[in-house]
């Protein structure tokens, strides 16, 4: 059963257009008059204020409070001309992912300011001559922030919003060093589910799923950093780890990753992990990620004294021996404590040998 996102993309299958083929423009828009997308990973529960609030804010003549019972922001962060305020429950760790998002979003529009946009926020239009955006958030945000609602700015506008979407954002994000890593593993997320809906739409009308490589070129990544990019999304516990804050290296990650999963597979002798095995190895994997220190269980070990007497050696091999020692309660003896064991095989050679 096909979703309405799998019948638009059969639906371009069947007549033969490319899926990257839209068309765009730069246009220059209102700031007040862009959507920001709420299912991006880089999305901000945000309220935009007018420029006059802003200012009689930022000049202490208008309360927080007064501002969130005006426009219902709660649970959001305030931005406007000069002011980002964080209005989420304080010591949250949404409270302190948006702090980490605000000192980014200030730091990125103070270098827009003195310094010109290389790559302006991509859009596509919605209802009421209204655009939403495909990517750019926190370049978005920032200018709210330097210039206020009423500023106007340069942006690429697609005609329509694309097919694959999600595929297009990770696109156009894909080479860029700036952005959260947590989001980016989002995004590939995202967009690898709307090329399982092409795959679907291919198969249905006929073609093969698309290769691997097919697969990385669609998303406009090195064949090296698909891998690093499937390897990493495997674990949820990873993408959460990032989301709370990880701030490891992709490459150094998937080296644990890879390290772990390898580790566990020679110890159980196995070729292929299920979901059991994942569990385990996500624990192991985050406790290296965390620096604790693995326990490691040293191996049960018995020993009996060296023997030099041939009759000695027969009569430990072919006598029941806890006949030998009539005095001992060998049900009394607790099997678990290994030094209290050892310390009857001692006795027991030496009963065996007198």
């Amino acid at each position: 059963m096909f979703n309405d996102r799998d019948s638009l993309i059969l639906a371009t299958l069947n007549n033969s257009e490319k899926l990257h083929s839209e068309s765009f423009e730069y246009k220059s828009l209102f700031l007040s008059l862009i959507t920001p997308d709420e299912t991006n990973a880089r999305f901000l529960p945000s309220i935009f204020i007018e420029n006059e609030h802003a200012r009689l804010f930022s000049e202490r003549k208008m309360t927080k409070k007064q501002l969130i019972d005006l426009y219902d922001a709660q649970e959001k962060v305030i931005i406007g001309k000069g002011c980002i305020i964080n209005c989420l429950k304080y010591g949250t760790n949404s409270w302190k992912k948006a702090n980490h998002t605000v000192d980014s979003i200030i730091e990125l529009g103070e270098n827009i300011s003195v310094s010109e946009m290389i790559q302006v926020p991509t859009l596509y239009p919605i209802d009421n001559s209204q655009y939403q955006i495909l990517t750019g958030h926190r370049r978005f945000f920032a200018m709210i922030f330097i210039y206020g609602l009423d500023h106007a700015a340069q942006f690429k506008v697609y005609d329509a919003k694309p097919v694959l979407y999600k595929v297009k954002q990770f696109q156009e994000n894909a080479s860029r060093e700036d952005l959260p890593q947590y989001g980016k593993l989002q995004a590939f997320l995202s967009a690898m589910l709307e090329i399982e809906g092409l795959d679907s739409a291919r198969l249905k009308i006929g073609q093969k799923k698309l290769t691997v490589k097919e697969k990385a070129k669609n998303l406009g990544i090195s064949m090296g950093a698909f891998d690093n990019y499937n390897v990493l999304t495997r674990y949820p516990e990873i993408i959460k780890a990032y989301a709370n804050g990880l701030n490891a290296s992709f490459l150094k990650v998937k080296k644990i990753i890879l390290e772990c999963e390898y580790n566990h597979k020679s110890e159980f002798n196995k070729k292929l992990i299920n979901q059991s095995d994942k569990k385990i190895i996500s624990e192991k994997i985050l406790e290296k990620l965390s620096g604790k220190k693995q326990l490691v269980c040293k191996p049960v070990q018995f020993h009996i004294k060296n023997i030099s007497s041939v009759n000695t050696l027969k009569k430990l091999l072919f006598t029941d021996v806890s006949k030998v020692t009539p005095g001992f309660d060998w049900d009394s003896l607790d099997w678990d404590d290994v030094d209290a064991v050892n310390k009857v095989l001692i006795n027991l050679v030496d009963d065996i040998s007198s």
